[in-house]
């Protein structure tokens, strides 16, 4: 897919909370090339169960460091935008930071 430095941070959100395996850019001209390398489970079920954006262009969507939503009652992920970088919402409330909601992980 093509590359962006958003898309990367969600990329490494991903990894680090253990959807992927792993993911690349490839630099290209005109546009950089990210890969990403899914991670499937014993009989290769795919640990990613479900994804949804959640903050669009036409309506974007933000939570306080007090509303940060819980996925799944905590099993999956929210991947949040803040002022200190894209990170999970286990991260966002550790550093008691709120801000844009990119998506849902589960």
């Amino acid at each position: 897919m093509p590359s962006s430095k958003k898309l990367v941070e969600i990329a490494r959100v991903m990894k680090e909370e253990g959807y992927i395996v792993s993911y690349d850019v490839i630099e290209n001209d005109p546009q950089d090339i990210l890969t990403i390398t899914l991670k499937y489970g014993p009989k290769k079920q795919r640990t990613i169960r479900g994804l949804r954006r959640i903050s669009k262009p036409g309506l974007r969507i933000y939570a306080g460091k007090d509303e940060l939503p819980r996925v799944l009652g905590g099993i999956g992920t929210a991947v949040i935008s803040t002022s200190k970088g894209v990170m999970a919402d286990r991260d966002a409330r550790l550093a008691g930071v709120g801000g844009e909601v990119l998506a849902y992980i589960w």
